[in-house]
């Protein structure tokens, strides 16, 4: 079982959700914590909320920016004396169809999502291997596993992020780093409420699309998914599911590789359908 005491982790998108819970919770554990993101009211916020007199720096850091990224591996290293763990948490989230969506905002989603976790996967391993342990844990989702509709961008990311991550882990078998792939289901965060809908199926307002999300799919906490990822951590685990709806859905797709992709079809439109309507 890995010891989290007097290490230090960097955490990208800790200004809110599962990223701040992770700052929290890896506090408790004796962790030092080097945080980021692009929001500077929202990081100092967690920063606030950090206890049990761990050293924490706070970085603000767009992570599609890949200089700003390798700015922020250099300043934690140095300011923490090292780096033992990189989260590449920070993510954002658009609704739209792949035969409409904006290439613009294709990018955007792609440059925060995926290339966000390359930056922070490439800027910290060289900090990495001067550990005794070094890890990287990367933020996929359900939705690397298993699609659905209306949420075609989101999908590719995670699972280039799922591709990437399975990919190192295999390169650096036999080193000090170990590597995670994090595959949450519904997570109570903003993700929905910051979400970009630019066109929603069956005409689902904005405010709709949010309450659906918010009030009926995500069930698990930010609280939650931040000690499951720890736990995941400590025990060097390769996969990490969070939420029933995350295990279901794998176990259905391993079970169905084929026919699951039609049924996420279909529950997605009925569900959506059902709640247009209301």
């Amino acid at each position: 079982m890995k010891e989290l005491a007097h290490k230090t982790a960097a955490i990208t998108g800790a200004a809110s959700g599962i990223g701040r819970m992770l700052a929290v919770n890896l506090a408790r554990q004796g962790c030092n914590l080097a945080i980021a993101d692009i929001d500077a009211g929202g990081l100092k916020e967690t920063a606030a909320l950090v206890e049990n007199g761990v050293k924490v720096s706070t970085h603000i850091v767009d992570v599609s920016d890949r200089e700003q990224v390798y700015s922020y591996a250099q300043e934690a290293a140095a300011h923490h004396g090292g780096v033992d763990i990189i989260i590449n948490n920070a993510g954002v989230a658009l609704g739209d169809f792949l035969e409409t969506v904006p290439l613009e905002d294709f990018e955007w989603l792609m440059g925060i999502n995926f290339w966000g976790v390359v930056y922070g996967t490439m800027a910290f391993l060289p900090y990495l291997r001067k550990r005794p342990e070094g890890h990287v844990v990367n933020i996929s989702s359900i939705n690397g596993i298993l699609t659905n509709p209306n949420n075609g961008p989101y999908c590719a990311a995670k699972f280039a992020v799922k591709g990437y991550s399975e990919t190192l882990c295999q390169e650096l078998h036999g080193t000090n780093i170990r590597v995670s792939c994090v595959h949450p289901g519904g997570i109570k965060t903003n993700i929905a409420r910051n979400t970009r809908f630019n066109c929603a199926m069956y005409s689902l307002s904005r405010e709709k699309a949010i309450s659906l999300y918010e009030d009926e799919l995500f069930r698990t906490t930010a609280d939650e998914a931040a000690q499951v990822i720890i736990q995941g951590i400590r025990r060097n685990k390769r996969r990490i599911l969070i939420g029933m709806d995350a295990k279901i859905l794998d176990l259905i797709t391993r079970m169905f590789p084929v026919g699951a992709v039609t049924l996420s079809c279909l529950f997605s439109r009925f569900i959506v359908r059902s709640y247009a309507r209301r």
